[in-house]
């Protein structure tokens, strides 16, 4: 009787083994997180992409005062994804919130006057001078693409807004209710 006990004690963990690998694949593989921060100038679209990247209605986006905190669920990833409100009176606070970013989203309104651009312009070069930031990747997007008086992507990196090679993208949050790159 004891052989059979036995016999029967490794084919239990090998069969609960078999039938786990078969029938119930368990919890899935945990996505890796990653921390980003998003900046741009009131009305540059950050609140609009962010939402538009999570499902929700853009009915309902307000301009953010202050900061907001949103999880960008992605296939292979979640973007953790601080987005810092773009008034004068908030952009002096901005590099509180830099730590632990592990890249940067700069938002800007390709459809704005000459004034915010150069102010868009310098808000840029100071946070690709920032210690906690100057290492880091940056994603900077000519947003409003949609709107008439947008400029091309092009004619934003012929404005000098940054001198450095970066990797430029434009954008229409609400082009054909899409997210349009």
């Amino acid at each position: 009787m004891s052989d059979v006990l036995l016999k029967r004690a490794t084919f239990l963990p090998l069969s609960w083994q078999c039938f786990r690998a078969l029938c119930c694949k368990g919890p899935p593989p945990a996505r890796p997180e990653y921390d980003l921060v998003c900046i741009g100038l009131t009305g540059s679209g950050k609140t609009s992409l962010l939402s538009k990247l999570c499902s929700e209605s853009p009915e309902n986006v307000v301009s953010t005062t202050g900061f907001s905190i949103k999880a960008v669920p992605f296939q292979n990833a979640i973007l953790n994804v601080k987005e810092l409100g773009g008034a004068d009176n908030i952009r002096k606070y901005w590099s509180r919130y830099y730590q632990g970013s592990q890249g940067v989203i700069f938002v800007l309104d390709s459809a704005s006057s000459e004034d915010d651009l150069e102010t868009a312009r310098n808000e840029l070069h100071s946070a690709l001078q920032h210690p906690q930031l100057c290492t880091l990747p940056f994603l900077i997007l000519a947003n409003h693409q949609d709107k008439p008086a947008a400029r091309s992507v092009q004619e934003v990196c012929l404005m000098n807004v940054t001198s450095l090679c970066l990797e430029y993208a434009g954008c229409g949050v609400f082009q054909h209710e899409t997210l349009v790159f």
